[in-house]
């Protein structure tokens, strides 16, 4: 019989480290690829795993984000959470419906969401399960599985309006390096306007395909020689349906991430100049604009209780300790405007996420579960990070 940690309230004597294990683990990153979740559509992913985290025992309740929505916790009774896990269970929409389910091949897991971030949350997942079959109760660590994460973070939202913790660990893709800082974010819309006529006659009036392109330029020459830092992204441009005539109206959306240090006040402010002058210089360009978004970036010291036990957990699995920003948007702009440090750590990378080719290591994503139940001992006072024995 396999020797277990023993919860006997007061003290827990450790025996044997509680056991990952990789079959489970690979069968329920399976199944979350296999159910379509788009952000808005979670519900069918959220049943499943209701049902999963129930079936095992965990105290998972959820937490109403709309009338058809929830986001999924775990907290553990009788002690107050140091630290959240987090996860999103949302994917972008699917480039092809007919082909966005798992396949394996190498040794690696691909599908939509596999790297961001279903193999991050059957990770998390996998961690608690172990120390709850193990008896470990008690824990000051929390589990969250939100919606919404690649729309407008309504998940998140929700959950920082009742739930506070003093920090949190994301599993967002980031090849399992450590990331303490994170870029901010900006969301531009710009709305050209122009008059509906014959294709014929279109440079007889305002045309605002065109003035959207000219400004356009003059933002990207604006990040090109002053704000080289940034990434730019025109995600969305199109134009209302015209036929064989001049479009009445133009929108584009645009997306700037910035470096954690970057000031976003002199950004914004300078982008609006711009578009301002091309306003009041251009009589062809009829147009508005709006900063949707404005999320900032943040850095925190390699120091504290959640950053000491990871550090060990790194040196004690031989694993480098090279933190770095992460240079996407994502949930911890919400959670660390609402007070709450968060760090980013999770299996995949980040280039291949929301692409046709996105994939997963299934190897990372047993280390992943394998980091954060090292964590989560450290916290619960079984063990010190990384010196619990290893039953595997």
């Amino acid at each position: 019989m396999e020797k277990r940690l023993r919860d006997t309230g007061s003290a827990t004597t450790t025996e044997v480290r509680p056991r990952i294990k990789r079959r489970r683990l690979h069968h329920l990153l399976r199944r979350l690829i296999d159910i379509y979740s788009p952000s808005g559509k979670e519900e069918e992913i959220l049943d499943y795993l209701h049902s999963t985290l129930k079936r095992h025992g965990l105290p998972v309740t959820q937490q109403a984000v709309d009338s058809h929505r929830y986001n999924l916790l775990v907290i553990p009774p009788e002690q107050e959470p140091r630290l959240l896990l987090v996860g999103h269970v949302d994917t972008v929409v699917a480039y092809d419906l007919e082909h966005f389910a798992h396949s394996e091949a190498g040794g690696a897991m691909a599908g939509l969401g596999a790297a961001d971030m279903k193999g991050g949350c059957a990770a998390m997942i996998e961690a608690f399960l172990a120390l709850w079959e193990s008896g470990i109760r008690r824990l000051p660590v929390a589990l969250a599985l939100v919606v919404g994460e690649e729309e407008d973070g309504d998940g998140a939202r929700r959950l920082i309006k009742e739930l506070h913790v003093p920090w949190a660990l994301i599993g967002e893709p980031t090849n399992l390096a450590p990331c303490l800082s994170h870029h901010g974010y900006l969301e531009l819309q710009i709305v050209t306007r122009g008059k509906r006529m014959h294709a014929s006659l279109a440079n007889r009036g305002l045309h605002p395909v065109e003035a959207m392109l000219q400004v356009l330029l003059k933002v990207s020459q604006y990040v090109r020689d002053v704000r080289s830092n940034i990434v730019y992204n025109i995600r969305e441009l199109e134009s209302s349906p015209a036929g064989f005539a001049v479009p009445e109206r133009c929108e584009a959306w645009l997306d700037f991430h910035v470096p954690p240090s970057a000031p976003l006040g002199d950004i914004t402010l300078d982008i609006e100049e711009i578009i301002a002058a091309e306003q009041q210089g251009n009589p062809s360009f009829d147009g508005v604009f709006r900063f949707v978004t404005i999320h900032a970036g943040y850095s925190l010291p390699e120091k504290g209780l959640i950053v000491e036990s990871l550090k060990r957990t790194f040196a004690q699995r031989s694993l480098p300790w090279q933190p770095q920003p992460f240079p996407s948007h994502s949930d911890a702009n919400l959670l660390w405007a609402a007070g709450i440090k968060p760090i980013l750590l999770g299996c995949g990378e980040l280039e291949k996420a929301h692409s046709p080719e996105e994939s997963v290591s299934l190897s990372q994503v047993e280390l992943a579960a394998e980091i954060y139940l090292d964590l989560m001992l450290a916290l619960s006072g079984v063990c010190p990070a990384g010196e619990c024995p290893r039953g595997l």
